[in-house]
Order: C-alpha cells, then sequence, then structure tokens
C-alpha cells in the first residue's frame, strides 16, 4: 500500500465523521473562524490558490500541505474533484499530518 493511500483513507473517514469542509470558500471560512486543524490544497491548485493559502495559514497558524490530485482528493470524500480542503477535527488533522510528514510533502 502507497503511503498516500492512507493519507486519502484517512480523509474518507474523517470525511465520514462529517469532519472536513472542502472548496475555496468553506476552507477559508474554517481557517478564519478557527476551526480549522489542518489545510491540505492540491498539487494541482493554482498558483493563486496555493499561495492565498500558504498566507492564510501562515497568519492563522493552521499547518497546509500541498498534497495529490483535485480528483484524488474530490475521489477521497465521495465528491467531485477538490483543489482545497479543511479538517476541522484535532485528532484526525494530528494523525492525517503525522502522514503527510512521514510522505515528504512539502509543508507550506
Amino acid at each position: 500500500m502507497r503511503p498516500d493511500h492512507n493519507i486519502l483513507s484517512m480523509l474518507g473517514l474523517a470525511t465520514k465523521a462529517g469532519r472536513v469542509v472542502s472548496g475555496e470558500f468553506m476552507t477559508e471560512k474554517a481557517v478564519k473562524s478557527g476551526s480549522a486543524f489542518l489545510v491540505i490544497v492540491s498539487e494541482e491548485a493554482s498558483d493563486n490558490t496555493k499561495k492565498l493559502f500558504m498566507n492564510m495559514s501562515r497568519f492563522y497558524k493552521v499547518p497546509c500541505y500541498f498534497f495529490g490530485t483535485k480528483e484524488e482528493l474530490g475521489n477521497a470524500m465521495g465528491k467531485e474533484m477538490r483543489a482545497s480542503l479543511a479538517i476541522t477535527d484535532p485528532g484526525f488533522a494530528k494523525s492525517i499530518q503525522k502522514k503527510l510528514v512521514n510522505n515528504s510533502n512539502m509543508e507550506a
């Protein structure tokens, strides 16, 4: 099993538990309201989207990672393609972040 498959599985579990918001507007809202514990932006996202979430995440001190394709992120959540998402549960965020670090993905 590829390491990134574990991350996508965890995203699926977090989604089923209702602990994920996705899409640019909802992700931004979660970060600014303090309910986001981890932000994941697709590696395929536009440079503007990546920059927006990098800067916002730094300002609000929320870890932000670039991971997966829009299709992979959407499929993991049982939805259409997603360029950004936020994990709103500290437990899920911690375990997914640990896997992202081990998978050596770039942190913003």
